[in-house]
């Protein structure tokens, strides 16, 4: 097997939001410090966090390359962390900040978890399944759906950072 090439480096800095206000842009920041985490450990990076109540339950970032398994997202792993941390398998009132739209196992995932709320920071248009692609939320005999904030908060930061992450991915192939 071919020896991997060291991840490129991270350029972007984690946010620190202030504890005083707990809002979107503050959860989202902590999703965005996840997916930062993710990068550097040469993971596409993705975060999430998982809040009940003001409280965050669980974070994660990707780690599909690293444990070679292809349902290892971000909002896959906050979502059993969640899950474990209530002892029950339904989130209801719980809110999921990702920090880009969830692909179809995700979006899944959420709607039957029962979360009450997810807020994505960048649409996906090729793979999302909560605006992008298509909408699992929109299935009319679906018997649970989510609240959606869908782009807006902290999009133009996770944007960049899933962009930079890319191109310095293909120039370090080309080297």
């Amino acid at each position: 097997m071919a020896e991997s090439s060291p991840p490129p480096a991270c350029p972007f800095e984690k946010r620190f939001p202030s504890q005083l206000v707990r809002d979107d842009a503050f959860f989202m920041s902590l999703a965005y410090n996840q997916a930062i985490d993710a990068w550097r450990a040469d993971e596409v990076p993705i975060g999430a966090v998982i809040e009940l109540d003001g409280e965050v339950i669980a974070s994660a970032h990707n780690t599909v390359e690293g444990a070679k398994d292809p349902t290892a997202h971000a909002e896959m792993l906050a979502l059993t962390q969640a899950a474990t941390a209530l002892g029950d398998w339904r989130l209801a009132g719980a809110t999921v900040y990702v920090t880009k739209e969830p692909c179809p196992m995700c979006s899944g995932a959420m709607l039957m978890s029962r979360v009450k709320r997810v807020c994505y920071a960048v649409p996906d248009p090729k793979m999302g399944c909560l605006g992008g692609a298509t909408n699992l939320n929109d299935l009319p005999r679906v018997n649970h759906h989510v609240e959606l904030t869908a782009g807006g908060v902290l999009e133009a930061e996770c944007r960049a950072l899933l962009q930079t992450f890319f191109r310095e991915k293909r120039r370090m192939e080309e080297m």
